[in-house]
């Protein structure tokens, strides 16, 4: 049986969402504001590294995603 669901990590926080979930709807999962932020620019998605993730990109099972602060950054998506 496959699971339909995994675990993913949105600022330390654990979070299920659907198999094959975007990165910002994981974030939207978490908490919908913080997702809202991320799609206006305000605030963007990294990795756990700190590494800038699309907001487009798949989840996987594990993936962990921090929300940051886009001021002065450029965005990557």
């Amino acid at each position: 049986m496959t699971e339909s669901r995994v675990r993913v990590f949105v600022n330390a926080a654990p979070v299920d969402v659907d198999r094959g979930a975007t990165a910002l709807e994981c974030v939207r999962a978490w908490r919908e504001s913080e997702a809202a932020e991320v799609a206006s620019g305000t605030r963007r998605i990294t990795d756990s590294r700190g590494l800038g993730v699309t907001a487009t990109s798949a989840a996987q099972a594990g993936s962990i995603y921090r929300t940051v602060s886009s001021k002065g950054q450029a965005r990557d998506d």
